[in-house]
């Protein structure tokens, strides 16, 4: 879809619900796309105010304060958004928040880790590195798949790893109203995978000597807007499915 079609659109369900953060966010992302860098930072900042658990907001909008020459704002939204994903244990995020505040030499706050480790993590200790986490883990048993996909998923991505997507997988057949017996569906869901997974288009043609399943515009806006959040389907609040269908009117 045109970007200008979707800031329109967006900035419509906004009007309606001023405290939807996944509107705000693929607002942000819209504007992003039409270089519009200080418009896409407040907004982003504005979904990390609805929703202080969208750590990823904070990022993108320290991001495009950056991009939009912004630089005290940049400041005062990434040190809040590195404390946010620090507490609440977003490694991602908060990583890519601290090379933000490096590239325009501001210090890294000293914050504590106050969030609890979750199972994944208490266990992520094997002597297995994770390509997509860095972290160390435990190799996944088998290949998941009889593909050269499957094999590079077993000799990159640790069992701990490809837990969280089988969680979020879930999630997400749940929210979409998957039927992974129809080709179709099972595309869209094998789309959000591989963008977890960091296995782009061009791996996959040339490991698997064809191109990815064609997936419908219409999922694969949904699916990117929601994997570029983090995969934070909470703020979906339970009506993924109707993002889908706002997309085609």
């Amino acid at each position: 879809m045109d970007p200008e079609k979707r800031i329109s659109q967006f900035q419509r369900l906004i009007a309606d619900d001023p405290n939807n953060d996944m509107a705000y966010f693929s607002l942000a992302n819209a504007l992003m796309q039409s270089d519009r860098y200080d418009e896409a930072g407040d907004t982003f900042a504005k979904c990390a105010q609805i929703n202080e658990a969208m750590t990823k907001a904070y990022q993108l909008a320290g991001d495009a304060y950056i991009k939009a020459g912004m630089v005290d704002q940049a400041k005062v939204v990434l040190t809040k958004g590195y404390i946010e994903a620090t507490t609440r244990g977003d490694l991602l995020p908060k990583n890519a928040i601290v090379d933000l505040l490096k590239s325009i030499n501001e210090p890294i706050p000293e914050v504590k880790d106050s969030k609890p480790k979750t199972d994944t993590q208490s266990v992520a200790t094997g002597d297995f590195k994770c390509l997509k986490s860095g972290q160390m883990g435990t190799q996944i048993p088998r290949q998941p798949f009889r593909n050269a996909m499957g094999e590079w998923i077993h000799s990159n991505i640790s069992n701990e790893t490809f837990t969280e997507w089988i969680k979020l997988g879930t999630k997400i057949i749940n929210e979409l109203r998957l039927d992974l017996s129809r080709d179709d569906h099972d595309a869209v869901y094998e789309y959000a995978m591989r963008i977890f997974l960091g296995y782009s288009d061009e791996m996959y043609t040339e490991q698997m000597g064809e191109e990815p399943p064609a997936v419908d515009g219409q999922f694969r806006t949904v699916v990117e807007d929601m994997m570029a959040m983090g995969g934070h389907l909470e703020s979906f609040q339970g009506n993924l499915h109707t993002k889908v269908e706002e997309k085609t009117e």
